[in-house]
C-alpha cells in the first residue's frame, strides 16, 4: 500500500479549502468554491430538456466532477444555518447543530444558489457534505474524480481526513481515530475504544431508496446495515471486566441531564440514594455547563438549590468524543472512583438516518460502556427504547422477546436503538453488568405538568385535543416521566435488579380508553384511519400553523416518520412482568393507566404554551339539565310578596370544567314583575359549587353549598345583576337546603334593590335533575350513561360535603373544652 504522504501534492489544494471551511469560510464564498468543481460546461443534471431558464439560472454540472470540492460548497452551504457558522465537509449539519427547519433551507439554497437537486430525506438520511455530494453525483450519473489517495485503496473519508489529522495536527472528526502513514488504523491506546470512521459507500451503491432492497421485506438501506454491522463489531474490543460490587452507588455519572427524563432522574438520584452525582452536560466549559444544567431543571419546573449543587458536579463533555470529550486524567480518575454510569442522552429525532444518529445513539453508549469497563467494574444502565420493536407486524413486545430484524427498521432512531442495544449485549461476554431499560412515550408529569415539547407523543395528544381527531391504533404504549424516572431510579439503586431488561412503558392505553377520556373531558373525537387523519392534521396545520406543532408537520410529511408513526399505532401492548414484580418488591407505586386525570396538568401546560385547546364554554354542552325555581322578592328590608320565578338551563362544556373550576354554565330566562313585566333573559350565568371549598364566614353558621351570578337583560334592554346562594346548616330540613336559594337583584352598576327566595319544586328536582340529564348526542349510548353516572357521584359528593360541614363544625364546638364558661359554669 503506498504511504499516504505521497499524495501530498494532490491534497494541497483540498487541505487548504478544508481548513478555510474549519476556520469559517477564510474568504471562500460558495461561487468560489464551487468554481473548485467545476471543469467544463455540462448540460443540468435534469437533462438537456429542462428548460434555458433553469440552465441560465443553476449551476451547470461538471463533465469531470471533483467529490472533495462539491462536499465543500455544500459544507459552506450550510455553515450560515448553524450556530457556529461553519462545517466540515465530514462533520454531520445535525450533530453541528442544525435543525430541521435549517435543513429545509438548506435544501432550498442548494437548488437555488447551486442547482443541486438533493431532497430532505437524503440530507436526514446522512447530513455530512461529503455524502450528500457523492449521493447527488451518483443520481445525476456523473462519474466522481476521487481524489489521489483514494485509487490507492483508502476510502475517500478517510483519504481526506489524513493531511488533516497528520499533517496539519488538528483533531480529528469526533469518534474517528487518525491513520497511520501506511494507511492502517494505528493501535489503540490503553483504554482507548477504537470506532471506525462512518462508513461512506461507493457512489454505485447510494441509488437504493427505504424499501426497495433485494432482502424480502427490507426496508433500511444497505449502507446503513454495512455500517450496523461494523458498529457492532466495536464492542468485542471493550476491556475485559469482571463482576462490580452489589452495594447502592454512591458515585454516579449520569448523561442526558438536560434533557426531560435525564433531569428527572437526576432529582430522583438525589432524593431517593445518598449517591454524588456527575452530570456530563455539553458545553464548552464547566461555567457554561453549569448553567445549562441550571436552566434544563428549572425549565422543567425542578429545583436547582444550593443543596442539589452541593451533590452535583458538572462536566463539560460530549458523548460524540472519544473518552466523552474529557481528559485522559479525568477519564482515568472517573474510571477508578466511580461505582455506576447510567446513559440517559441520546439524539431523539424521527427524521435523521441512521449515519446522522450514529455518533450520539450508538457510539456514545459504547464509550459508555467502555468507562465502566475501564477501571474499577462498574455496572451500566442504558436508557433504550421500545422503538427496538418498531417493525410493523411485530406480534409480542415483551421484555425478553426478540428485538425486531434491524433490516426492517426504517427509521434512523429505531435503528441506533436498537444497535445500541445489541452491541451492549455483545459487552456483556465481556463481564460487563449491562442493564437496558426500555420506555415508550414518555408522557408529562402529573403534578407539575412539565412535559417535553419535541416529543411525539405530546404532539399527538396535543393534535388530538386541538383537532378533534384521532387516527385508529391498538395501544399507545406510554407512561408519566414521574413514574418513569422513579422506576429507573429504583433499578439503579437496588444491585439484584442490575443486569435485566425493564419496560418502563406503564399500563398500555387502548383506542377505546383514548377516546372515552376524551370525551369525559368534554373533547368528544372522531375516530379515522391513518391516512386520513394524517391527510387532515396536515391540512388544519397549513390552514392554521400552529410553530409548536411545526415539528408534528414535518414528521407526517416524511415517508421515513410515517413508517414509523405506522408501527407505533399498530404495535402490540409492551408487557412488563419483570418490571412490575420489582416495583412490588421495592413498594414503588404501581404502574397506572397514563388517563385524562394523569394528564390533567401537562394538557394545561399544553394548552397554555399554545399546543392544545381546552374546551371552552361556547363549545355544544357535554351535559345540560333544566331547574325552576319559584318563590317571590320585595324590595330589601320588606316583604318578599312579589312573585318571581326562573326557568334556567344549567350545562358543563366538559368534566374539566367540573374538576378544574367546580363552575355550571347557567342560561334561562327570570320572570318577576317587580323588576320588569316581561321575562329578562339570562345574558352570561355562572353557578359556583361549593365557593371557597364551602367554609363559612368568619363567626358564622352558614356553609356555602351554590353561589349562582346572573347578568340578565331586559325587553328594554336594561340590564341587571342576581346573586343567589344556598347554604347549608345544622338543621333538620336538609332536603329544603338543597332547593331553597336566597336572591338579591339590582340594576348593573347598582346596589341590590329586591331580595328574597326561590325554590326549587320538590316534584321537579328528580324530574330535571336526574332524570331529565340529556348528554351530547354524539357520544355513543354506554358513554352518555358513563356521562350521567359521573357527573351524579361528583355532583353528589360535593353536596354530601357540603352538608356535612355544619354538623361537623357543630360536633366540634361541643367538643371543644376551650370553649368560653357561661356566668352559671364560671360560679359552680
Amino acid at each position: 500500500m503506498r504511504d499516504v504522504n505521497e499524495a501530498a501534492p494532490a491534497y494541497a489544494g483540498q487541505r487548504a479549502t478544508g481548513e478555510s471551511i474549519e476556520r469559517g469560510g477564510g474568504g471562500l464564498g460558495v461561487d468560489a468554491l464551487l468554481a473548485k468543481v467545476r471543469t467544463a460546461e455540462a448540460p443540468s443534471p435534469t437533462g438537456p430538456d429542462a428548460g434555458s431558464e433553469r440552465g441560465s439560472r443553476n449551476a451547470p454540472a461538471p463533465a469531470a466532477p471533483d467529490v472533495d470540492g462539491l462536499a465543500a460548497a455544500i459544507a459552506a452551504a450550510a455553515g450560515p444555518h448553524l450556530p457556529e457558522g461553519y462545517l466540515s465537509p465530514d462533520a454531520d449539519f445535525f450533530d453541528a447543530g442544525g435543525s430541521s427547519v435549517g435543513a429545509v433551507e438548506l435544501v432550498a439554497e442548494l437548488e437555488r444558489e447551486l442547482g443541486l437537486e438533493i431532497s430532505l430525506d437524503d440530507v436526514f438520511a446522512d447530513a455530512r457534505p461529503r455524502s450528500l455530494a457523492q449521493r447527488w453525483l451518483s443520481a445525476a450519473g456523473a462519474t466522481a474524480v476521487l481524489s489521489a489517495s483514494a485509487t490507492s485503496g483508502t476510502s475517500p473519508a478517510a483519504a481526506t481526513r489524513a493531511p488533516t489529522t497528520t499533517a496539519a495536527g488538528t483533531s480529528p472528526t469526533p469518534g474517528t481515530l487518525p491513520l497511520s502513514a501506511a494507511g492502517t488504523r494505528p493501535a489503540a491506546a490503553p483504554g482507548t475504544l477504537p470506532v471506525p470512521a462512518p462508513r461512506t459507500p461507493p457512489a454505485t451503491a447510494i441509488t437504493t431508496r427505504p424499501g426497495n432492497s433485494d432482502t424480502p421485506h427490507s426496508t433500511a438501506r444497505p449502507e446503513d446495515l454495512d455500517q450496523i454491522l461494523a458498529d457492532l463489531s466495536l464492542a468485542d474490543r471493550l476491556p475485559w471486566t469482571s463482576t462490580p460490587e452489589a452495594l447502592p452507588p454512591r458515585r454516579i455519572l449520569l448523561t442526558g441531564a438536560t434533557g426531560f427524563l435525564g433531569s428527572h432522574m437526576l432529582l430522583d438520584l438525589l432524593r431517593h440514594s445518598d449517591a454524588h452525582v456527575y452530570c456530563l452536560v455539553r458545553a464548552a466549559d464547566e461555567e457554561a455547563a453549569t448553567a445549562r444544567l441550571g436552566d434544563a431543571l428549572k425549565s422543567y419546573r425542578l429545583p436547582w438549590s444550593s443543596e442539589v449543587r452541593r451533590r452535583v458536579t458538572v462536566l463539560p463533555g460530549d458523548i460524540r468524543r472519544p473518552h466523552l470529550g474529557l481528559s485522559d486524567e479525568l477519564w482515568n480518575t472517573l474510571a477508578h472512583e466511580l461505582d455506576s454510569v447510567v446513559g440517559v442522552a441520546a439524539a431523539v429525532d424521527f427524521l435523521r438516518g441512521y449515519q446522522s444518529l450514529r455518533q450520539s445513539n450508538v457510539i456514545g453508549s459504547l464509550t459508555l460502556a467502555e468507562l465502566a469497563a475501564t477501571g474499577r467494574p462498574k455496572p451500566l444502565h442504558h436508557i433504550s427504547s421500545i422503538a427496538v420493536f418498531n417493525e410493523v407486524g411485530i406480534t409480542a413486545m415483551g421484555e425478553d422477546d426478540p428485538l425486531a430484524h434491524v433490516d426492517r427498521l426504517i427509521a434512523g432512531y429505531d435503528q441506533t436503538k436498537w444497535a445500541a442495544e445489541v452491541a451492549l449485549r455483545r459487552a456483556r461476554d465481556h463481564g460487563l453488568i449491562v442493564t437496558a431499560m426500555r420506555p415508550g412515550g414518555i408522557g408529562g408529569h402529573t403534578r407539575t405538568g412539565a412535559y417535553n415539547p419535541q416529543d411525539l407523543s405530546s404532539g399527538l395528544i396535543s393534535a388530538f385535543g386541538r383537532f378533534r381527531t384521532v387516527p385508529a391504533f391498538h395501544y399507545l404504549n406510554a407512561a408519566p416521566v414521574d413514574w418513569v424516572s422513579r422506576v429507573a431510579v429504583g433499578v439503579i439503586c437496588e444491585p439484584d435488579a442490575w443486569g435485566y431488561d425493564y419496560h418502563l412503558t406503564g399500563v398500555p392505553n387502548t383506542l377505546d380508553d383514548v377516546v372515552r377520556d376524551m370525551a369525559f373531558g368534554g373533547m368528544h373525537v372522531r375516530v379515522q384511519d391513518w391516512d386520513e387523519w394524517r391527510t387532515d392534521a396536515l391540512a388544519r396545520l397549513e390552514a392554521e400553523p400552529v410553530p409548536e406543532l411545526g415539528f408534528l408537520a414535518r414528521v407526517l410529511q416524511s415517508p421515513t416518520a410515517l413508517k414509523l408513526c405506522e408501527a407505533t399505532l399498530k404495535g402490540p401492548a409492551a408487557t412488563d412482568d419483570r418490571t412490575a414484580a420489582l416495583v412490588e418488591a421495592l413498594g414503588l407505586p404501581p404502574a397506572a393507566r397514563y388517563d385524562a386525570q394523569a394528564q390533567l396538568k401537562t394538557f394545561e401546560r399544553l394548552a397554555q404554551d399554545g399546543l392544545a385547546r381546552l374546551p371552552h364554554k361556547d363549545d355544544q354542552p357535554y351535559l345540560w339539565f333544566s331547574e325552576t325555581t319559584e318563590g317571590g322578592v320585595g324590595p330589601v328590608g320588606a316583604p318578599a310578596d312579589t312573585p318571581c320565578s326562573m326557568a334556567l338551563t344549567l350545562s358543563i362544556a366538559s368534566m374539566y370544567q367540573l374538576v378544574k373550576e367546580r363552575r355550571v354554565d347557567v342560561s334561562g330566562e327570570l320572570t318577576c314583575p317587580a323588576v320588569h313585566p316581561e321575562p329578562l333573559v339570562v345574558e352570561r350565568g355562572d353557578v359556583w359549587i361549593r365557593p371557597e371549598e364551602g367554609i363559612p364566614h368568619q363567626h358564622g353558621l352558614r356553609h356555602q353549598l351554590l353561589t349562582y351570578r346572573l347578568s340578565l337583560l331586559d325587553a328594554d334592554g336594561g340590564r341587571w345583576w342576581l346573586e343567589g346562594n344556598k347554604h347549608a346548616r345544622a338543621r333538620r330540613d336538609v332536603w329544603r337546603q338543597t332547593r331553597a336559594l336566597t336572591v338579591e337583584i339590582g340594576r348593573e352598576g347598582e346596589p341590590a334593590a329586591l331580595a328574597g327566595e326561590v325554590v326549587v319544586p320538590a316534584d321537579s328536582y328528580i324530574r330535571d335533575q336526574i332524570d331529565g340529564i340529556r348528554v351530547d348526542p354524539r357520544l355513543t349510548s354506554q358513554e352518555k350513561r358513563a356521562a350521567k353516572l359521573t357527573w351524579i357521584a361528583w355532583f353528589g359528593l360535593e353536596m354530601g360535603r357540603g352538608l356535612l360541614g355544619p354538623f361537623a363544625r357543630a360536633a366540634a364546638d361541643l367538643l371543644d373544652l376551650r370553649r368560653t364558661q357561661t356566668p352559671s359554669e364560671r360560679h359552680r
